[in-house]
């Protein structure tokens, strides 16, 4: 019997950011550098998942707020773009690699969701596939430098989920929201506009479409710092915003709602907001 230990590589290092450790840590200094901590320390954040050419700036002021002093394990929920997904997957990988420094997988938390029957387990070709994870993975890597050997993440592949599932999974993961040693990173893009995402909805009292689309974000934005899930779903019924994650952050909003100290200090939740231009 082998003990290998089971490897996802950082397939999309060396396009969608950069695969030397050296250039990649110089860019995510440069960007945190410029970001302000305003809310430190957040208990969840909601950044980007483009490639870093585009979003790496702009995710910077969400990693800003992380803590590693008392962060211990980081829950990193993304959505599937590539595989049908009614669950929530888990991956096969003991140890996820980045150009910076590999990230341990915690086996204890992957043990307990197992235990529950809600997660499949998602292939080691589809994990390295999907960059919803992977896209945070350098910048947690570089948040938690200073604390780097005593960390673990639990990396969640979020499917199409229902609105029950979403409470289904919300309630189980209240626990680890609970303990403030926990930090939840939400992965999701906001509006994606145009013919060949078939939305093209316009706001013509606004301006300018990019002004429309602005517009139509940060009424999203504001309803997910309310942490009220049925608004945020009633939202995306009434505008079928494309946002990416909106599965994900379903979950952390029914996470929330489960929560007492989460619901009483939104003040924790930390986010990302577009530069749209």
């Amino acid at each position: 019997m082998s003990n290998r230990v089971v490897c996802r590589e950082a397939s999309h290092a060396g396009s969608w950011y950069s695969a030397s450790g050296s250039q990649l840590n110089a860019q995510l200094e440069d960007w945190l550098s410029k970001a302000q901590s305003t809310i430190r320390p957040a208990r969840a954040i909601i950044a980007p998942h483009a490639g870093y050419t585009y979003c790496g700036a702009c995710a910077a002021h969400a990693y800003k707020q992380v803590d590693p002093s008392v962060t211990r394990r980081v829950f990193i929920l993304g959505p599937s773009h590539h595989v049908p997904l009614s669950r929530c997957a888990l991956s096969p990988a003991e140890i996820y690699r980045t150009p910076l420094y590999d990230l341990r997988i915690d086996q204890k938390v992957y043990a307990d969701l197992w235990k529950t029957g809600l997660f499949e387990r998602m292939s080691l070709q589809t994990d390295e596939d999907e960059h919803s994870i992977e896209m945070h993975l350098p910048y947690t890597a570089k948040a938690m430098e200073s604390h780097k050997d005593e960390f673990s993440i639990v990396p969640v592949l979020v499917g199409a989920l229902s609105e029950s599932k979403e409470q289904e999974y919300g309630k189980l993961l209240s626990k680890y929201l609970a303990d403030p040693s926990n930090l939840f990173i939400i992965s999701s893009d906001f509006c994606h506009w145009g013919q060949r995402f078939r939305y093209t909805y316009y706001d013509e009292s606004q301006g300018e479409i990019y002004r429309s689309i602005e517009h139509l974000d940060k009424m999203g934005m504001g309803i997910i710092e309310q942490l009220d899930p049925m608004s945020f779903t009633n939202y995306l019924k009434k505008y079928r915003n494309t946002i990416c994650g909106r599965h994900p952050i379903g979950v952390l909003l029914n996470v929330g709602t489960t929560e007492e100290e989460s619901a009483a200090e939104p003040r924790h939740m930390g986010r990302a907001l577009y530069q749209l231009s």
